[in-house]
Formats: structure tokens, C-alpha cells, sequence
């Protein structure tokens, strides 16, 4: 054959062949859009629920429409890519609006009582959060070939999100339901937050929630409903997986709440609300928050086979790479970029803890080595365990890091929260990097693109969610902030944090009613069904009426599947149920941004 022939042969294969769609411009701006889009929302819902929610479903989603209907060439394996740099964006908000926020209500409580309040500022944060993120994903990075090659673990979410960039034809379908979702909710909000409903319901409807005792059901059964359908969507998405966390509520307000009124557990002399504020106040909120507690360290517990084998996986990471030869190189970031990470992650770990008053040479240097070292092993423990269930034991790690660095930190609120963040921000970075990383083992894209875009781009997440916290937080008036406990973002992680530190500083705890709590999540911790037990912790904690709207989205979905079928569910209402989730949660915090642009000083 002539080289002329030769060339011309070349030509047509590309022609035919051509170069198959992975790592696109136009993968990355989606991702990086969708992942800024999703970041805000769901610290919107974090704060109002609780608990965070996947954005992997959404994005990929919007990418099959975006990729292939709109500019008609997008492949699965380009959708992977910008699902995972919107997830990895995502991701990065749920570790600071489960720790952050704790501190402005602590600050805001104890100047209200005359005791100065704390000392921090954004700055320390906002590195922390992007050092754990960087460190989340280089330092899960090595054990990729291990965990999902050759371990096989299961990783339900990202074999889900496989499942639905495989859809193909559906995914338009599905992306029209998510816009009709996003657009009825954002209509909702907009429609509560007017005020027009509380001025035409004759009192049933204030402060978005519907009073529907009549005065005949009492106060002490909390018949107060949170009109919210990002509740309700929440439900809709988890089904018979989320009525552990409705039967919380009612083990709460319908079963405890009734006994002790009844039997004369409360100081006589109170009556309807000042029932409710003693009954949450002084007996339901310590016992969730000893449930939470002790369901989250008995998943730490239950997860130890899962931190055995992480550190098998560890050991094995490094014979597995040198095996596989150069071929195993080039699907992975080249090592000295993860030793690059792993040291500019440390020296910004070592420089937010200095930036936080009060923190000496020897504080900082304690932070950030301990603080990394703890980093990678609950790194480690949370990706496999998400591997093994879905299950993320993210409360418990927090709950850990900030005790062991205020014993450490001389009792340094701020500087433990510093290491808080960055431990949160990191090991929800792993969990989510290994997820991606399956659904792309799936499909067959090349993991060092996903490993690299991630890494790129996942410090985005951080610096959003820490300004949105500060702007939802500036929205409050009359020294009284935007979110938490009595608002309508009563960020209930945040809440039982600061509940910690508070006793952890003052020593002054419920010790009997936390010892009970306790008992009580570490046996449900122990279940079968993972998770149980922090579920449980976590709706006795949170007001009635946001559990009660979640079960009954949960019902909900149960009735429908009986009626229509898994499918049914899986191809209409879950898209339906993202955008309700997504349409509200971005209205609320356009809302709250406007009024802080408005409202004068």
C-alpha cells in the first residue's frame, strides 16, 4: 500500500470511527454550571431538612438533554464527565452547612445572653473547605483500582446514575418532567413567601405552615404541616427507605410527646405552645440529639469491616499500581500531582487554623497534621462504607473531629470547627469521587479524566455554600439570624452540633437524657438497616412539621409504585420530585438574596 493509500485509509477509519465524545468543553461548563446550580439548592434543603441529597440524578439528567437534544452529540460516557463535576461541586456544600452554621448560632446565642459572642471570620473557612476538598479526592485517588477493580464493591448511587445515563430516548422526558417540578415549586415559594396565603386563610396558614388542630387536636401533638414540597419531594425520592425517618417524628409528637403530658411529667401550670417549648426544649431535643449521636458512633461501629478494609485496600493500593505497569499509570493522575495536592491541602489546612484568634504556632501545627491524618482515615471509612450500603456516616465523623480538636485545641470552638470543615468537606469528596468513578467503570470512560476534572474544579463547591450560609444567615433581623431553631431553615445538624460544643464547653450537659438517647440510637444503629438509628435521632429533633410532610411524600410514593409500578416511579416521578426539591430550594435563596441587597442598613 502507497503512503498516499495509507493516508487515505487513515482518513476514512476517522471519518467512520471518529474520536468517541468524553472530555468536552462543553461536559465541563455544563458540570460546572449544574454544579453551581445544585450547590446552592441543596444547602437550601440541607438547612431546611437535614439531611443533604444527591445531585448526581439531576445532573445527569440535564446532561442527556443539554448533550444530546440541544446540541445533538453527547455520549454517555461526556454526560459521566459532567455529572461528575457537578456532583463533586455539590458535594462539597454538605460538610460546611452540617458544621458551619453551628458557629453563628452559638455566636448569636451568647451575645444575646451577654457573653460576648466568638471570634471568627469567612477566611479560615473558606480555605479549609478547599483544602478538604483537594484532599478528599488525591488522597482516595490511589485506591480506585482496588475498591472498584478488583474489590467490586457495590456503590448503589453511582450504579444508579449509570442506570439513567443509559436511558438514552427517555432522558428528554425526564429532563421536561424536572423543569415542570422546578417550575411549579419556584412558583410555590415565591407564592409563600408573599404573604397572600397567611392574609386570605383566616389564620390556618403563618409563616408557611398549615394549623390544622381546630382547636380540638392538642398543641402537644404538633398538628402543624410545613407547606413545603421540597418536603414532600424528599419523600417522594426516598419511599419506603424514609419511613424510619417519619416514624421518628411520630415516636416524638405522637407517642412521647402524649405520655408525658398525660402523665404529669411536665410542670403544672402550662398550657398549649408553652407545652410544646418544654416538651422539645427539655425532653425530645436532648433524647434526638443522644439518638443522633449514638446512631452516628454505632455506624462508625458497624462500619469496621469496612475500615478493615479500607487499610487492606490501603496496603494493596501500591502492589496493585506497580503490577498493572504503565498501562495502570495512564488511568490515573500522575503521583506527583497527588503529592503536589497533599502538601499545597496541608500548608492551607496549616494556614486557616493561624488565620482563627487565638490559635498558636503549636495549635496550627497540631491542626493540620492531626486534622490530615484523621482526614484520610474517616476518608477512607466513609468511601468504603458508601461502597459497601450507600449508606455516608458523615454525622458521626463530624462529631468526632470537632470533640477530639477541642480537647486538642484548648477548647477552640472556631479552630475545631476549621478542621471540622475540612474533614467534612474531604470525606464527602472521597465517598463522591469513588461513586463517580464506578458509574464511569460502567460505561467505560477513561478514570483519569474524571479524577482530573474533579480535582479542577470541586473547590468551587466550598466557596459557594460558605457565602451562601453567611447571605442566608444576613436575611435574619433584629440581631435574630436567617436559620435555625424557630426560623424556617432550622439546620437541625447545625443545631445538635452547637448542642455538643455548648456542653463540651461549658461541662454542663443532660447527661441522663443524652445516656437515654443514646441507648436508643445505638440499638437502632445496630439494625439491619443502616442508618437507622441517626434517622430516627434526626426527626425527633427536627419540628413535626417538616417529618410529617417528608412522610407523607414517602406514603406517597409507596401508593403510586403499588398502583403504577417501580417504573412509573423511576422515569416520572423521580425527575418530577428533583425539580420540586431544586425549584424551591433555588427560589428560597434568590429570596433571601434579594432582601439582603434591599434592605438597608
Amino acid at each position: 500500500m502507497s503512503s498516499s493509500d495509507k493516508l487515505s485509509s487513515d482518513g476514512v477509519a476517522r471519518a467512520v470511527v471518529g474520536e468517541y465524545r468524553e472530555l468536552t468543553w462543553a461536559a465541563v461548563i455544563l458540570g460546572i454550571v449544574q454544579g453551581i446550580i445544585l450547590n446552592l439548592a441543596f444547602v437550601y434543603a440541607a438547612l431546611r431538612l437535614g439531611f443533604s441529597i444527591g445531585g448526581s440524578t439531576v445532573a445527569a439528567i440535564m446532561g442527556y438533554a443539554v448533550l444530546r437534544g440541544v446540541m445533538g452529540k453527547g455520549t454517555s460516557i461526556e454526560n459521566n464527565i459532567n455529572q461528575t463535576i457537578a456532583s463533586g461541586i455539590n458535594t462539597a456544600g454538605t460538610g460546611i452547612v452540617f458544621t458551619l452554621p453551628a458557629l453563628f448560632l452559638l455566636d448569636a446565642k451568647w451575645k444575646a445572653m451577654g457573653l460576648g459572642g466568638l471570634q471568627f471570620s469567612a477566611g479560615p473557612f473558606l480555605l479549609a473547605a478547599i483544602a478538604g476538598a483537594i484532599l478528599g479526592v488525591v488522597l482516595i485517588i490511589p485506591l480506585r483500582k482496588q475498591m472498584i477493580d478488583l474489590d467490586r464493591l457495590r456503590f448503589p448511587s453511582g450504579v444508579a446514575v449509570t442506570t439513567i445515563i443509559r436511558s438514552g430516548s427517555s432522558g428528554y422526558g425526564k429532563a421536561r418532567l424536572l423543569a415542570i417540578g422546578f417550575l411549579i415549586s419556584a412558583l410555590w415559594k415565591m407564592l409563600m413567601v408573599s404573604g397572600f396565603l397567611d392574609s386570605v386563610s383566616g389564620g390556618l396558614i403563618s409563616h408557611e405552615e398549615l394549623h390544622f388542630g381546630f382547636g380540638v387536636i392538642p398543641e402537644y401533638l404538633s398538628p402543624v404541616l410545613y407547606l413545603s414540597l421540597m418536603n414532600v419531594a424528599a419523600g417522594l425520592l426516598s419511599g419506603r427507605g424514609g419511613l424510619p425517618f417519619f416514624a421518628g417524628g411520630v415516636l416524638a409528637w405522637w407517642v412521647i410527646s402524649p405520655i408525658a403530658v398525660n402523665s404529669g411529667w411536665l410542670p403544672a401550670g402550662l398550657s398549649g405552645g408553652q407545652q410544646v417549648g418544654f416538651l422539645y426544649g427539655n425532653m425530645l431535643r436532648p433524647l434526638g440529639i443522644g439518638a443522633l449521636i449514638g446512631g452516628a458512633l454505632m455506624g462508625v461501629i458497624v462500619a469496621f469491616p469496612a475500615i478493615r478494609s479500607a487499610i487492606r485496600s490501603l496496603m494493596m493500593a501500591a502492589k496493585t499500581a506497580k503490577a498493572g505497569g504503565s498501562k495502570v499509570g495512564s488511568d490515573e493522575m500522575p503521583f506527583w500531582i497527588l503529592v503536589a495536592g497533599v502538601i499545597a491541602s496541608v500548608v492551607l489546612f496549616f494556614v486557616a487554623s493561624m488565620m482563627v484568634p487565638g490559635v498558636t504556632l503549636t495549635n496550627a501545627l497540631i491542626s493540620s497534621v492531626v486534622g490530615t491524618l484523621w482526614l484520610g482515615l474517616a476518608g477512607l471509612i466513609v468511601a468504603q462504607a458508601t461502597g459497601m450500603t450507600d449508606i455516608s456516616p458523615m454525622s458521626g465523623m463530624a462529631l468526632i473531629s470537632v470533640t477530639l480538636m477541642m480537647f486538642l485545641l484548648n477548647k477552640n470552638i472556631a479552630a475545631a470547627m476549621v478542621v471540622g470543615v475540612a474533614v467534612c468537606v474531604a470525606i464527602g469528596q472521597a465517598a463522591d469521587m469513588m461513586q463517580d468513578l464506578k458509574t464511569g467503570y460502567m460505561l467505560g470512560g477513561r478514570p483519569v479524566r474524571q479524577q482530573l476534572v474533579q480535582f479542577c474544579v470541586t473547590w468551587i463547591g466550598g466557596l459557594l455554600a460558605v457565602g451562601a450560609i453567611y447571605v442566608l444567615w444576613t436575611r435574619g433581623a433584629g440581631g435574630v439570624g436567617g436559620f435555625g431553631p424557630g426560623t424556617d431553615l432550622p439546620a437541625p445538624q447545625a443545631s445538635v452540633l452547637m448542642g455538643i460544643v455548648e456542653g463540651l464547653k461549658s461541662g454542663q450537659v443532660p447527661l441522663e437524657k443524652y445516656i437515654m438517647g443514646g441507648a436508643i440510637g445505638g440499638l437502632l444503629g445496630a439494625a439491619p438497616m443502616a442508618g437507622l438509628g441517626v434517622l430516627v435521632g434526626l426527626a425527633m429533633y427536627l419540628p413535626f412539621s417538616i417529618t410529617l410532610g417528608y412522610g407523607i411524600g414517602c406514603l406517597t410514593q409507596m401508593g403510586l409504585q403499588r398502583r403504577y409500578g417501580i417504573a412509573f416511579c423511576e422515569n416520572k416521578l423521580v425527575p418530577l420530585a428533583a425539580g420540586l426539591i431544586v425549584g424551591e430550594a433555588i427560589a428560597g435563596i434568590s429570596h433571601a438574596l434579594y432582601e439582603v441587597l434591599t434592605t438597608t442598613p
